[in-house]
């Protein structure tokens, strides 16, 4: 009990350092130890009917997940995040229904069969289970591009959600009340049931939500794990699950309102979504100015302040070591630079972070929206590299928009805008034109965000 104790002091220890990209490898150091303390308390304390196996187990996923670690590009962890979510609900559905099947090997047989309170244990976490890991999936689809990211609206869709919901809650109550000979319909239908409103919930969400599902999906993960805690009677997997649980809902709550969105209308499946969220339809032919690297340099090196917003076409291209080496030129130059971060910047939370920490970007030059804000209007440049949606005045004016309401960066107060897309045909993860690429101070550089910030340089120095 002790060491499961310093373990779950570990994990806290490791929630408060990637609470910050300056503790965050402390952080992460602590949930590694926080793991090893749980993991090896496990085997020594329990009967293991074969250590090899166990240990051939546990080197074959160590293996997977390091070579997934090595090889996995920044721009594709969203995906990665949302795939991971998937199998620890996975995991808790086939620990749960083991525990069903072979109940004595888990401590939990009775005189009567598994007790009734096991029973809503076990359904409870199969049940979260299956919700994580077929939400998850789409997830992992619309993020990496093999599901379109605009909402999918069933018709009738909140009464088949709540109705869905509702009956496996009650498929668990008369689970947990069965007779032992009449339980496997039961947790053989709540089973499908909550793998069906997995998928049901999440895909009415559009593309710009998906961060939020993102950080919702690790808390279902957390609450899944908990469950299996109760079930096996494991207080480490209680309090774990707990922490991620209930860390990733608090998570969800503050992106939620940092977009201006529902949170439970979020969770619920995307209540109030509109099926043009995310579509991506045809960008209006409009005039705009479209600038050169000459340019850009001439006019950063003469500002006496300028903000860089950066976006998830940043990380696609790999743009952050070379935007830090601009901002060093800049800085040469006696030239002020800061960066901000929207909440939802990328496609998911702390993307942009964890790219600008990679670069050796000094922490305290990195704000968040709330903080530079209102330093637009009087910053010389706004800088805006593969950023859309979090810049896009539309979410101020226009409220037909899917993104109506999500506070955004005030660029359109700015004295000049350098906005670095690769052409005029796309959009945002949103599907929706923005305004800036036309404004009268905006300049449009169009070419690989890497390559753009790359001449730059050159002409800078």
């Amino acid at each position: 009990m002790l060491a499961y104790l310093a373990s779950g002091v570990f994990f806290i220890l490791a929630l408060r350092g990637l609470s910050s990209p300056a503790t965050s490898r402390a952080g992460n150091r602590n949930g590694m130890i926080g793991m090893a303390i749980a993991v090896v308390t496990t085997l020594v304390t329990h009967d293991i009917a074969n250590i090899v196996e166990i240990g051939i187990a546990i080197a074959i996923g160590a293996i997977i997940g390091i070579v997934i670690a090595r090889r996995i590009a920044m721009t594709a962890m969203p995906e990665l995040v949302a795939a991971f979510h998937s199998l620890v609900g996975l995991a808790a559905v086939v620990v749960g229904w083991a525990a069903y099947l072979n109940p004595g090997a888990f401590g939990l047989l009775t005189d009567a069969g598994i007790g009734a309170v096991s029973k809503v244990e076990m359904g409870l976490g199969i049940a979260i289970g299956a919700i994580t890991f077929s939400g998850s999936v789409i997830a992992f689809a619309k993020l990496s591009g093999r599901m379109k990211g605009s909402p999918i609206l069933l018709p009738g869709r909140h009464v088949i959600n709540l109705g869905t919901l509702i009956a496996i809650l009650v498929l668990t109550g008369m689970f947990a009340t069965a007779a032992a000979s009449g339980t496997m319909p039961l947790i053989v239908a709540l089973t499908v049931l909550a793998f069906i409103i997995g998928f049901l919930l999440i895909i009415p969400i559009g593309g710009a939500d998906m961060p939020v599902v993102v950080s919702m999906l690790n808390s279902y993960s957390g609450w899944a794990a908990a469950a299996m805690g109760f079930t096996l009677g494991n207080t480490a997997m209680i309090i774990t699950g707990a922490l991620v649980g209930s860390s990733g809902a608090i998570l969800s709550y503050i992106m939620c309102k940092a977009m201006n969105r529902g949170f439970l209308s979020v969770i619920a499946g995307g209540f109030g979504a509109d099926a043009s969220a995310g579509g991506g339809g045809p960008v209006e032919q409009r005039p705009y100015k479209q600038g050169s690297a000459e340019d850009a340099a001439y006019m950063l090196e003469q500002a006496e302040s300028v903000i860089i917003i950066p976006g998830y076409g940043m990380a696609v291209a790999q743009a952050q070591h070379a935007l830090r080496e601009m901002t060093d030129l800049l800085e040469e130059k006696g030239v002020e630079v800061k960066f901000a971060i929207h909440p939802v910047a990328g496609r998911m939370p702390g993307h942009m972070n964890v790219l600008l920490a990679e670069a050796s970007v000094d922490y305290d030059k990195v704000f968040e929206l709330e903080d530079i804000n209102s330093e637009f209007a009087q910053c010389d440049v706004a800088f805006i590299i593969g950023a859309n949606d979090v810049v896009n005045p539309a979410a101020k004016t226009d409220k037909s928009s899917p993104i109506y309401g999500m506070p955004v960066f005030d660029v359109d107060k700015a004295k000049q805008v350098f906005f670095i897309k690769r052409s005029m045909g796309g959009v945002g993860y949103a599907g929706v034109d923005n305004d800036v690429f036309y404004m009268d101070q905006t300049v449009m550089l169009l070419s690989d965000a890497k390559k753009m910030v790359e001449e730059i340089n050159k002409a800078l120095d």
